[in-house]
Protein backbone atom coordinates (compact mmCIF):
# COMPACT_ATOMS: atom_id res chain seq x y z
CA UNK A 1 0.00 0.00 0.00
CA UNK A 2 2.73 2.30 -0.96
CA UNK A 3 0.34 4.32 -3.20
CA UNK A 4 -0.49 7.16 -1.15
CA UNK A 5 1.09 10.61 -1.46
CA UNK A 6 0.07 12.13 1.35
CA UNK A 7 -0.94 11.55 5.01
CA UNK A 8 -3.56 13.31 6.81
CA UNK A 9 -4.96 13.16 10.65
CA UNK A 10 -8.20 14.72 12.07
CA UNK A 11 -7.96 15.02 16.15
CA UNK A 12 -12.39 15.59 16.02
CA UNK A 13 -14.48 17.20 18.86
CA UNK A 14 -18.05 16.39 19.45
CA UNK A 15 -18.31 19.07 21.19
CA UNK A 16 -21.57 21.66 21.52
CA UNK A 17 -21.18 25.13 19.31
CA UNK A 18 -19.16 26.06 16.24
CA UNK A 19 -15.84 26.08 16.62
CA UNK A 20 -14.06 23.32 18.35
CA UNK A 21 -10.14 23.83 19.90
CA UNK A 22 -10.06 20.36 20.00
CA UNK A 23 -10.12 19.69 16.18
CA UNK A 24 -6.66 19.80 14.17
CA UNK A 25 -5.69 18.78 11.33
CA UNK A 26 -2.14 17.44 10.50
CA UNK A 27 -0.55 16.68 7.08
CA UNK A 28 2.59 15.27 5.79
CA UNK A 29 3.87 13.75 2.41
CA UNK A 30 5.96 10.65 1.66
CA UNK A 31 9.55 10.30 2.75
CA UNK A 32 10.93 11.55 6.18
CA UNK A 33 9.81 15.08 5.98
CA UNK A 34 8.06 16.31 9.48
CA UNK A 35 4.54 17.01 9.64
CA UNK A 36 2.54 20.00 9.93
CA UNK A 37 -0.63 21.77 11.59
CA UNK A 38 -3.12 23.13 9.02
CA UNK A 39 -3.92 26.51 10.29
CA UNK A 40 -2.38 26.88 13.30
CA UNK A 41 -4.30 28.32 15.95
CA UNK A 42 -7.31 28.22 14.25
CA UNK A 43 -10.85 26.94 15.72
CA UNK A 44 -12.00 24.51 13.19
CA UNK A 45 -15.39 23.76 12.59
CA UNK A 46 -16.97 20.45 11.93
CA UNK A 47 -18.49 22.30 8.75
CA UNK A 48 -14.39 23.56 7.80
CA UNK A 49 -13.03 19.73 8.43
CA UNK A 50 -16.22 18.44 5.44
CA UNK A 51 -15.34 21.00 2.92
CA UNK A 52 -11.54 20.40 3.46
CA UNK A 53 -12.19 17.08 2.78
CA UNK A 54 -14.34 17.24 -0.29
CA UNK A 55 -12.32 20.34 -1.93
CA UNK A 56 -9.10 21.05 -0.54
CA UNK A 57 -7.16 17.74 0.91
CA UNK A 58 -4.46 17.13 -1.55
CA UNK A 59 -5.15 14.13 -3.99
CA UNK A 60 -3.76 10.58 -3.00
CA UNK A 61 -3.94 11.04 0.76
CA UNK A 62 -4.87 8.71 3.33
CA UNK A 63 -7.32 10.64 5.93
CA UNK A 64 -7.50 8.96 9.16
CA UNK A 65 -10.39 10.53 11.69
CA UNK A 66 -10.50 10.01 15.61
CA UNK A 67 -14.08 8.96 16.07
CA UNK A 68 -16.19 5.56 15.53
CA UNK A 69 -17.16 5.17 12.42
CA UNK A 70 -20.51 2.81 13.76
CA UNK A 71 -22.06 1.38 16.65
CA UNK A 72 -21.66 -2.01 17.95
CA UNK A 73 -23.93 -4.37 15.72
CA UNK A 74 -22.55 -7.70 16.00
CA UNK A 75 -23.07 -8.76 19.65
CA UNK A 76 -26.95 -8.16 19.49
CA UNK A 77 -27.50 -8.64 15.82
CA UNK A 78 -28.54 -4.74 15.89
CA UNK A 79 -27.34 -1.44 16.60
CA UNK A 80 -30.99 -0.63 18.72
CA UNK A 81 -32.64 -3.94 19.47
CA UNK A 82 -36.04 -3.24 19.60
CA UNK A 83 -36.09 0.07 17.52
CA UNK A 84 -38.53 -0.92 14.07
CA UNK A 85 -35.90 1.97 12.39
CA UNK A 86 -32.61 0.28 13.63
CA UNK A 87 -30.54 0.21 10.24
CA UNK A 88 -29.26 -2.90 8.63
CA UNK A 89 -26.04 -1.42 8.34
CA UNK A 90 -23.24 1.70 8.82
CA UNK A 91 -24.65 3.79 5.93
CA UNK A 92 -27.99 3.44 6.82
CA UNK A 93 -26.90 4.62 10.50
CA UNK A 94 -25.08 7.92 8.86
CA UNK A 95 -28.78 8.01 7.28
CA UNK A 96 -30.50 7.83 10.11
CA UNK A 97 -28.17 10.27 12.59
CA UNK A 98 -27.94 12.90 9.56
CA UNK A 99 -32.27 12.43 9.09
CA UNK A 100 -33.07 12.85 12.96
CA UNK A 101 -30.88 15.65 13.33
CA UNK A 102 -31.21 17.52 10.16
CA UNK A 103 -32.44 20.67 12.95
CA UNK A 104 -29.39 20.62 14.81
CA UNK A 105 -26.94 23.19 14.01
CA UNK A 106 -23.28 22.64 13.22
CA UNK A 107 -23.29 19.08 13.28
CA UNK A 108 -24.69 18.37 16.27
CA UNK A 109 -26.63 15.43 17.37
CA UNK A 110 -28.74 16.07 20.30
CA UNK A 111 -31.62 15.07 18.40
CA UNK A 112 -30.47 11.66 17.80
CA UNK A 113 -29.41 11.11 21.68
CA UNK A 114 -32.07 12.31 23.17
CA UNK A 115 -34.73 10.36 20.39
CA UNK A 116 -36.58 8.09 22.90
CA UNK A 117 -36.17 5.14 20.81
CA UNK A 118 -32.33 5.77 20.48
CA UNK A 119 -31.58 7.46 24.20
CA UNK A 120 -32.89 4.03 25.74
CA UNK A 121 -29.39 2.75 24.27
CA UNK A 122 -27.27 5.99 25.55
CA UNK A 123 -25.72 6.64 28.83
CA UNK A 124 -25.95 10.49 28.73
CA UNK A 125 -25.09 13.29 30.99
CA UNK A 126 -27.11 13.80 34.16
CA UNK A 127 -29.56 10.85 33.71
CA UNK A 128 -29.44 7.34 34.52
CA UNK A 129 -27.72 4.89 31.77
CA UNK A 130 -30.83 4.25 29.67
CA UNK A 131 -32.57 0.66 30.11
CA UNK A 132 -30.70 -1.12 27.10
CA UNK A 133 -27.21 0.64 27.74
CA UNK A 134 -24.75 -1.95 27.88
CA UNK A 135 -26.86 -4.76 26.42
CA UNK A 136 -27.00 -7.35 29.23
CA UNK A 137 -23.28 -7.99 27.98
CA UNK A 138 -20.54 -9.04 30.41
CA UNK A 139 -19.45 -5.78 30.93
CA UNK A 140 -22.72 -3.85 31.11
CA UNK A 141 -21.09 -1.25 33.40
CA UNK A 142 -18.67 0.02 30.20
CA UNK A 143 -21.40 -0.33 27.81
CA UNK A 144 -21.14 -2.19 24.05
CA UNK A 145 -18.33 -2.75 22.05
CA UNK A 146 -17.89 -2.74 18.76
CA UNK A 147 -15.45 -6.17 17.35
CA UNK A 148 -12.28 -3.81 16.52
CA UNK A 149 -12.56 -2.62 20.27
CA UNK A 150 -11.54 -5.97 21.41
CA UNK A 151 -8.98 -5.63 18.85
CA UNK A 152 -8.13 -2.26 20.24
CA UNK A 153 -7.91 -3.73 23.73
CA UNK A 154 -5.58 -6.62 22.78
CA UNK A 155 -2.98 -3.44 21.80
CA UNK A 156 -3.37 -2.50 25.66
CA UNK A 157 -6.03 0.30 24.99
CA UNK A 158 -8.96 0.32 27.30
CA UNK A 159 -11.65 1.73 24.20
CA UNK A 160 -14.84 3.19 25.06
CA UNK A 161 -18.64 2.52 24.01
CA UNK A 162 -19.91 4.69 21.57
CA UNK A 163 -22.91 4.24 23.31
CA UNK A 164 -21.14 6.35 26.14
CA UNK A 165 -22.00 10.18 26.53
CA UNK A 166 -20.23 11.05 29.78
CA UNK A 167 -16.82 11.52 30.96
CA UNK A 168 -14.10 13.04 29.46
CA UNK A 169 -13.18 9.61 27.92
CA UNK A 170 -16.41 9.22 26.37
CA UNK A 171 -16.37 8.90 22.32
CA UNK A 172 -20.33 8.91 21.50
CA UNK A 173 -21.10 12.29 20.46
CA UNK A 174 -17.88 13.09 18.74
CA UNK A 175 -18.43 9.80 16.45
CA UNK A 176 -22.08 10.54 16.29
CA UNK A 177 -21.06 13.94 14.55
CA UNK A 178 -18.77 12.30 12.59
CA UNK A 179 -21.19 9.95 11.25
CA UNK A 180 -22.95 13.37 10.00
CA UNK A 181 -19.49 13.92 8.09
CA UNK A 182 -19.23 10.64 6.99
CA UNK A 183 -22.36 10.66 5.37
CA UNK A 184 -21.98 14.23 3.86
CA UNK A 185 -19.07 12.60 2.08
CA UNK A 186 -21.34 10.53 -0.17
CA UNK A 187 -19.48 7.96 -1.82
CA UNK A 188 -16.93 10.72 -2.94
CA UNK A 189 -14.28 9.46 -0.42
CA UNK A 190 -14.50 5.98 -0.04
CA UNK A 191 -14.65 5.02 4.06
CA UNK A 192 -12.30 1.64 4.69
CA UNK A 193 -13.56 -1.00 5.51
CA UNK A 194 -17.22 -0.23 4.94
CA UNK A 195 -16.43 0.72 1.16
CA UNK A 196 -13.75 -1.52 -0.35
CA UNK A 197 -10.17 -0.07 -0.75
CA UNK A 198 -10.15 1.40 -3.84
CA UNK A 199 -6.90 0.99 -6.38
CA UNK A 200 -6.15 4.52 -6.35
CA UNK A 201 -7.38 8.00 -4.67
CA UNK A 202 -7.97 9.43 -1.67
CA UNK A 203 -9.54 7.02 1.69
CA UNK A 204 -10.60 7.80 5.24
CA UNK A 205 -10.01 5.67 7.77
CA UNK A 206 -11.04 5.41 11.31
CA UNK A 207 -7.70 6.19 13.74
CA UNK A 208 -7.76 6.13 17.51
CA UNK A 209 -4.67 8.22 18.33
CA UNK A 210 -3.56 6.25 21.79
CA UNK A 211 -2.77 2.88 18.69
CA UNK A 212 -0.33 5.94 17.30
CA UNK A 213 1.45 6.75 20.47
CA UNK A 214 1.54 2.94 21.41
CA UNK A 215 3.59 2.34 18.29
CA UNK A 216 5.82 5.29 19.33
CA UNK A 217 7.04 3.60 22.78
CA UNK A 218 4.51 5.86 25.22
CA UNK A 219 2.26 3.41 27.26
CA UNK A 220 -1.24 3.47 27.09
CA UNK A 221 -2.57 5.24 29.71
CA UNK A 222 0.27 8.01 29.44
CA UNK A 223 -0.43 8.23 25.23
CA UNK A 224 -1.20 11.96 25.51
CA UNK A 225 2.02 14.26 24.39
CA UNK A 226 2.02 17.99 25.96
CA UNK A 227 5.85 19.19 25.14
CA UNK A 228 7.56 19.48 21.96
CA UNK A 229 10.51 17.90 23.25
CA UNK A 230 8.45 14.74 23.94
CA UNK A 231 6.71 15.12 20.57
CA UNK A 232 9.68 15.20 18.29
CA UNK A 233 10.96 11.91 20.30
CA UNK A 234 7.92 10.05 19.19
CA UNK A 235 8.67 10.99 15.71
CA UNK A 236 11.56 9.94 15.62
CA UNK A 237 11.02 6.36 16.33
CA UNK A 238 8.60 6.65 12.64
CA UNK A 239 11.94 8.24 11.23
CA UNK A 240 10.14 11.21 10.65
CA UNK A 241 12.19 14.79 11.00
CA UNK A 242 11.23 16.65 13.88
CA UNK A 243 8.33 19.93 14.40
CA UNK A 244 9.95 23.10 14.82
CA UNK A 245 9.39 24.63 17.93
CA UNK A 246 10.01 24.07 21.95
CA UNK A 247 7.83 24.28 24.93
CA UNK A 248 4.21 23.04 25.67
CA UNK A 249 2.20 21.60 22.96
CA UNK A 250 -1.56 21.08 22.82
CA UNK A 251 -2.31 17.41 22.92
CA UNK A 252 -4.80 17.15 20.06
CA UNK A 253 -2.19 19.20 17.96
CA UNK A 254 0.20 16.83 19.33
CA UNK A 255 -1.84 13.38 18.92
CA UNK A 256 -2.75 14.91 14.72
CA UNK A 257 1.11 15.75 14.42
CA UNK A 258 2.13 11.89 15.86
CA UNK A 259 -0.61 10.42 14.22
CA UNK A 260 -0.08 11.78 10.47
CA UNK A 261 3.44 10.71 11.09
CA UNK A 262 2.47 7.16 11.92
CA UNK A 263 -0.53 6.71 9.22
CA UNK A 264 2.96 7.31 6.16
CA UNK A 265 4.13 4.48 7.62
CA UNK A 266 1.78 1.94 9.11
CA UNK A 267 0.18 2.55 5.10
CA UNK A 268 2.62 0.16 4.05
CA UNK A 269 1.90 -2.32 6.06
CA UNK A 270 -0.55 -5.23 4.15
CA UNK A 271 -1.54 -6.75 7.86
CA UNK A 272 -3.43 -3.87 8.87
CA UNK A 273 -5.28 -3.61 5.61
CA UNK A 274 -6.86 -7.28 6.57
CA UNK A 275 -6.87 -8.02 10.44
CA UNK A 276 -8.06 -10.73 11.16
CA UNK A 277 -11.53 -10.26 12.93
CA UNK A 278 -12.53 -8.03 9.52
CA UNK A 279 -15.55 -9.99 8.50
CA UNK A 280 -17.10 -8.63 5.60
CA UNK A 281 -19.98 -8.51 7.60
CA UNK A 282 -18.01 -6.66 10.55
CA UNK A 283 -16.82 -4.18 7.84
CA UNK A 284 -20.49 -3.48 6.76
CA UNK A 285 -21.99 -2.80 10.26
CA UNK A 286 -19.17 -2.11 12.31
CA UNK A 287 -16.08 -0.83 10.36
CA UNK A 288 -12.64 -0.96 11.82
CA UNK A 289 -10.12 1.35 13.26
CA UNK A 290 -6.82 1.15 11.26
CA UNK A 291 -3.91 -0.41 13.16
CA UNK A 292 -5.87 -2.96 15.41
CA UNK A 293 -4.79 -5.71 15.01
Amino acid sequence: MNRFRHFAAIDWSGATGERHRGIAVALCGQGHGAPALLRPGHRWSRIEVLDWLLGAMPAETLVGIDLGQSLPFLDRGAFFPGWTRSPGDARGLWALVEELCAADAHLGVSSFVDHPDAARHFRRQGKPPGAAFGGGGAQPGRGRLRVTEAAQARLGCRPTSNFNLVGAAQVGKSSLSGMRVLHRLGHRLPVWPIDRLPPRGSVLVEIYTTIAAVAAGRAPGRSKIRDVATLNDALCTFGSAPVAGQGPIDDHASDALLTAAWLRNAAHARALWHPEGLTPTVAATEGWTFGAP
